[in-house]
Parts: C-alpha cells; sequence; structure tokens
C-alpha cells in the first residue's frame, strides 16, 4: 500500500481518489487498456473527485 500512495503522490494524484476510482473501474477496463489506470496515466472521472 506504501508503494502504492507513494507513486500516486510522486505523480501529482490525491492518492485517495486515485485509488477508488481504479478499483470502482479495474473490473470493467480492458486488459488493453490498464495502462491507463496507472498513477501517471490516470486523469480522474467526476465522481472520483467527489468522493476524494
Amino acid at each position: 500500500m506504501t508503494t502504492l500512495i507513494t507513486t500516486a503522490k510522486l505523480n501529482d494524484a490525491d492518492p485517495q481518489a486515485w485509488l477508488a476510482d481504479v478499483l470502482a473501474r479495474i473490473a470493467g477496463t480492458p486488459q488493453s487498456r490498464l495502462h491507463e489506470l496507472l498513477p501517471w496515466n490516470w486523469c480522474a472521472t467526476p465522481s472520483a473527485l467527489k468522493a476524494a
């Protein structure tokens, strides 16, 4: 967990919003698009920003 949180912080992503969004979206994301959920590629969805 520490590595995930630190990586998110280093990539200017709110760790709580990023993790909540990724956990909500990962099951419905095709394997070929999983790279979009990495902290350095992640774009927050409006619902993820409200949750944080």
